[in-house]
């Protein structure tokens, strides 16, 4: 038997949240004082700022990949690959569609119980965010969005996915303020058809607070929350995010790698525990 299944859960968490705090602590180190240079922006500085900004009008592929353990009572594991292209529509001089879509590719082993390893397609989530203009306020130049969400029934395997259509509403509010970005996003998805009969009723709601700071070198450093409410199974998970990122030049190509740590501080039923993590490499096509 390994060692981290011989750990007891009280130990595992306290390990969790010390690992945690040790990368928070870092990041603060790296990122340091602000220097005068830091005022000025490279290039890829002003692109990096860009990509903080969930609805910025910049193409993008981000592709992730996660890893989370500690599902139920058979200590179960899954990795997941999202596929995340972000697209802007000009559709007037003060109005552009953000269209954001997730794709996650995922495999995992006794999610729920002994139910063994699937591996394939989850559902499809896709976002479409109508964009004003950006404009200054007191706290930065702030940028926000709203518009429709739909949860598409395509996992390829029923532990994979919810088997419901799903439709609700998504905003995120966005300010920039020097090397700062922070904001939020919300969404709420509701069932309004299933694909088999046995999938459970939809109701789910996303809040995701961050905030992120941009070097004048292109680093980015970014700390998020997310809470998911689950109102039909009356459950809450709250995960705590912690993100470096570097963007720089793949020979002609604009590219950022992205390290992240992930701390499940409320954990789902039957869900993840304890740290996960992340990492990613995105692709930017700046016109």
């Amino acid at each position: 038997m390994r060692a981290a299944e011989e750990m007891p859960a009280t130990m595992k968490n306290a390990l969790g949240k010390r690992i945690f705090a040790t990368a928070i602590l870092f990041a603060v180190i790296a990122v340091g004082p602000v220097h005068a240079q830091d005022e000025k922006d490279s290039g890829d500085a002003a692109l990096a700022k860009k990509l903080s900004n969930p609805i910025g009008s910049l193409i993008s592929v981000p592709i992730q990949y996660n890893y989370d353990g500690g599902y139920g009572p058979s200590d179960g594991n899954k990795g997941f690959i999202n596929v995340q292209p972000v697209i802007p529509f000009q559709l007037s001089d003060n109005l552009t569609l953000v269209v954001r879509t997730i794709i996650p590719f995922a495999w995992q082993e006794n999610i729920a119980g002994d139910s063994g390893s699937q591996f394939g397609l989850g559902d499809v989530v896709q976002s479409g965010f109508f964009v004003p203009r950006t404009r200054a306020t007191a706290l930065g130049s702030m940028t926000w969005g709203i518009g429709p969400a739909i949860n598409w029934p395509t996992s390829t395997d029923r532990l994979l996915g919810s088997g419901t259509w799903g439709l609700g509403p998504t905003g995120v509010v966005f300010f920039r303020n020097g090397h700062w970005g922070y904001g939020a996003l919300i969404s709420q998805l509701w069932g309004i058809a299933k694909t088999r009969s046995d999938a459970p009723d939809l109701s789910n709601m996303l809040v995701q607070p961050f905030i992120s700071y941009t070097t004048a070198t292109a680093w980015s450093f970014a700390v998020s929350s997310e809470s998911s409410f689950n109102w039909t199974a009356n459950d809450t998970a709250i995960a705590l995010n912690l993100g470096v990122s570097k963007l720089m030049a793949v020979g002609k190509q604009r590219v950022q790698f992205q390290l992240g740590l992930r701390y499940w501080a409320k954990e789902p039923d039957n869900g993840p525990s304890g740290v996960g993590f992340r990492f990613g490499v995105t692709f930017l096509f700046p016109t």
